[in-house]
């Protein structure tokens, strides 16, 4: 006859006690995943919803716009429409960060190409990959930014067209400390308007994008002129050749 201390070791009647309650983490994992899954719709949808509103309403700021103006008390940019600006100033900045970028649909893969076997030494980003940078994403080199800039590039090219991103990009761009947009950096640099702005005035202003916290284009070096005049002959080329059909009026 069993006795009521082995009942109660098997749980009575030959049934095994219950299993222990698994560990929180795993118990929480399937809403874990519910509630990650729904976060990255939600930001896809921002911005998705972003990229449609700045196709036809200019960005009011960007995250480095920001940034820059919390550091230095101020910033000084004005936008400009797209056919208030010189087209030489247009052809320039292509001619100077993006020589096909009428010819890519958002990555030049030639260049990228180059960059890595440069070692990194020089830029392989098209002007399209920029303003996603500029406009929605952070500075730096991470590989998260970069996945997401691979991501929403092409969806800004289909979205906005080759006009609205050089457009969007000569707003948005840093022509020197708390400096940004072409209006600001002509005003800056020649105290003229966007219209206004001549050839070598316009290479000038394209030659400092890369490094404009330590570039002048109203106090060009030797080597600030002679790349001046490199991005001058590339300008005219592309008018030339045609590369500028995407964009010229």
């Amino acid at each position: 006859m069993a006795t009521a201390e082995g009942k109660g070791k098997t749980g009575g009647k030959g049934r095994k006690a219950p299993p222990p309650p698994p560990p929180l983490l795993r118990r929480l994992w399937p809403l874990v995943r519910l509630w990650g899954r729904r976060a990255l719709v939600a930001v896809a949808g921002l911005f998705l919803f972003l990229i449609v509103v700045f196709r036809f309403v200019n960005p009011p700021t960007t995250p480095y716009m920001f940034s820059e103006g919390l550091r230095l008390g101020h910033v000084n940019q004005s936008w400009v429409p797209f056919d208030k600006i010189a087209p030489v100033m247009a052809r320039s900045v292509v001619a100077a960060e993006d020589a096909n970028f009428c010819r890519h649909w958002g990555f030049d893969i030639a260049a990228i190409r180059a960059a890595a076997e440069a070692g990194g030494t020089r830029g392989g980003s098209t002007i399209s990959q920029q303003v996603v940078k500029n406009v929605f994403l952070w500075q730096g080199h991470s590989w998260p930014r970069k996945a997401m800039e691979a991501l929403l590039t092409p969806i800004v090219e289909l979205v906005w067209g080759k006009r609205r991103i050089l457009e969007v990009y000569l707003n948005v761009a840093e022509f020197g400390p708390g400096t940004f947009g072409v209006r600001a950096g002509a005003a800056r640099s020649f105290a003229v308007e966007p219209d206004a702005i001549s050839g070598g005035q316009a290479a000038l202003l394209a030659a400092v994008l890369p490094d404009p916290k330590q570039r002048n284009a109203a106090h060009p070096g030797a080597f600030l002129r002679r790349r001046a005049q490199e991005i001058a002959d590339g300008a005219r080329t592309i008018a030339a050749d045609g590369r500028d059909d995407c964009f010229k009026d």
